[in-house]
């Protein structure tokens, strides 16, 4: 197994406390936590990758993955709008 990637990660400090106690009731560290629910919400979101796959590529020069930059198989970009019509009054 590849060795973890370890990086600064800054958080309020009323959510730390909520994740103290969350993690302890969990019987986890609140790294061990924090690893888990980012995990869960991947996997959700359907960005986790199955077993078997390889994970989505990064791309050259930002964290994005390939995908979300141009490939017609990824999510359209955000336009501002609902529906692609201009909002009432503007």
């Amino acid at each position: 197994m590849a060795p973890k990637k370890s990086f600064l990660l800054r958080l309020d400090p009323q959510l730390y406390d909520v994740l103290a106690r969350w993690a302890a009731d969990e019987f986890r560290s609140v790294n061990g936590h924090i690893e888990y629910l980012l995990r869960e919400a991947a996997r959700r979101a359907g960005r986790w990758p199955k077993k078997g796959e390889e994970p989505m590529p990064v791309g050259p020069g930002n964290d994005e993955p390939e995908r979300a930059r141009g490939d017609p198989t990824g999510p359209a970009p955000h336009d501002g709008t609902n529906d692609g019509r201009p909002r009432k009054g503007g």
